[in-house]
């Protein structure tokens, strides 16, 4: 294997890069980035990774999730703290529900960039750059914001910081503490199906509490019941802002890169000899690869030997993306693979991007589609005798209407009216907390060492 360097990717082939018009300033922005404060440190993203080995070994599981894209526009602390309060919810109902700890990994604080399938967008005729996310250009019809813009990279870095700040705020600073288990209903959430079913769960939590409480086990004695650890990922797309970011761990001597805890490849940029799996391999952060219905055994196996050669558990997250209807064929041959070479991985479904339709002139995903993906992963996993590790979603603490169905079933008339997203279609927080809701039955029914649902094809 060739040596390594954080630049070492500009010498490979590359996928999904924006044009810029102007290099000179793109190389000074990339200057100045690198000059910057990271907004991680070393010691949390080798955290992480201790935990996500506890997933991988199956006493743990992991829930990610968050934006499809961040955007400059919707950044306020509102929209940053609903977030976390539906991700708090989801990550108690899946510890009651699992009896196991959860890891909180959000899609936030850098998820920023986008892969697009072409790198034209025209309308009316007028042929412009496809929108790549915030960080790149804007989302705008118009030359001067579709224009890739290297000052972007700056507003995405202290958008980023601000993030952390809060967010940091809210997990160490007692809003995630147990006591609030009530308070972090949302208003429009408080009136669902879904809010009984927790409002029972949040008691039995309460009565915990209080009894701890009573026997001197108290929040203010136990940090684990007034804090929690909370991460950040994002894909890393754009290797120019991650090269600045990557920074040498002064403790160890390792590279990390400082822009997130957690990075992951797409589905898109996975060539083994590319430029994105070319910069991953070399950073010392936990890893996300997406499994599409196009990886095969063999080029997994290829992939997981370049980036972790060690067989280090923690290191790598394989988060599987096949649609609800090719899951139970591709799954269980790249599960087989990897338990035949003995590869330690973390195994996370992601529901989402195998189930885009378009309804009523709107990219849309049914909710039931993404119950079904979800559901299936668990079985296979059950069938094959491994732990399904993780879910991985996109999702918000908004009240919009990008996703049909659920329980209070959005309908595709129903798009049109809060359809908020940049990219593409997010859960909204009482469809969220439904999903929440199933993953825990599922993980009970493993805890409890029921059988899958059904055979699963191979």
């Amino acid at each position: 294997m060739t040596k390594w360097s954080p630049n070492s990717w500009r010498d490979k082939p590359i996928q999904q890069v924006p044009a810029y018009p102007d290099l000179a300033a793109l190389a000074e922005t990339e200057k100045q980035l690198a000059s910057y404060p990271p907004l991680v440190f070393a010691g949390e993203a080798r955290k992480l990774k201790k935990q996500l080995a506890a997933v991988s070994a199956g006493e743990a599981f992991m829930l990610q999730g968050g934006d499809c894209a961040e955007s400059f526009a919707e950044h306020g602390a509102d929209n940053i703290r609903d977030f976390f309060r539906v991700f708090l919810q989801m990550a108690v109902v899946l510890t009651f529900g699992g009896a196991q700890p959860v890891v909180k990994v959000g899609r936030i604080a850098g998820q920023f960039a986008k892969p697009r399938s072409s790198d034209t967008e025209t309308k009316d005729g007028v042929a412009l750059p496809s929108y790549r996310g915030d960080i790149i250009n804007g989302i705008e019809f118009n030359e001067e914001a579709r224009t890739p813009n290297p000052a972007r990279q700056r507003m995405a870095y202290r958008q980023s910081a601000a993030t952390l700040n809060l967010l940091r705020a809210f997990a160490q600073g007692g809003y995630a503490s147990l006591e609030n288990v009530h308070k972090w209903m949302l208003g429009f959430v408080s009136d669902s199906p879904q809010s009984e079913r927790y409002k029972a769960l949040a008691n039995r939590i309460t009565e915990t509490v209080d009894f701890m409480n009573a026997v001197g086990i108290t929040s203010e004695s136990h940090a684990a019941l007034r804090e929690t650890d909370f991460y950040t990922s994002h894909e890393a797309l754009l290797l120019g802002y991650e090269e600045a970011m990557t920074r040498v761990d002064s403790t160890s001597g390792d590279w990390y890169a400082t822009s997130g805890h957690m990075i992951w490849i797409g589905d898109r940029t996975r060539q083994p000899d590319h430029a994105h799996v070319e910069y991953c391999r070399g950073i010392k952060n936990p890893l996300g690869l997406k499994c599409g219905p196009s990886m095969t055994p063999d080029g997994l196996i290829k992939l997981i030997d370049l980036l972790n050669p060690e067989n280090e558990a923690g290191r790598l997250t394989l988060i599987a993306r096949f649609g609800s209807e090719a899951v139970g064929d591709h799954l269980p041959k790249l599960i087989r693979a990897v338990e035949k070479e003995g590869r330690k991985v973390v195994w996370s479904c992601d529901p989402m991007h195998g189930n885009t339709i378009t309804a009523a002139g709107y990219k849309t995903r049914p909710f039931d589609r993404i119950l079904k993906e979800v559901q299936t992963f668990f079985d296979v996993h059950a069938a094959e005798g491994t732990h399904a590790g993780g879910i991985h979603i996109e999702m918000t603490g908004k009240n919009v209407t990008e996703c049909t169905g659920g329980a209070r079933a959005v309908r595709d008339e129903d798009l049109q009216d809060r359809y908020h997203t940049h990219c593409d279609p997010r859960l909204n927080a009482d469809q969220a907390l439904e999903l929440a809701f199933l993953v825990s039955e599922l993980l009970a029914k493993k805890k409890h060492g029921q059988a899958p649902r059904q055979a699963v094809n191979a």
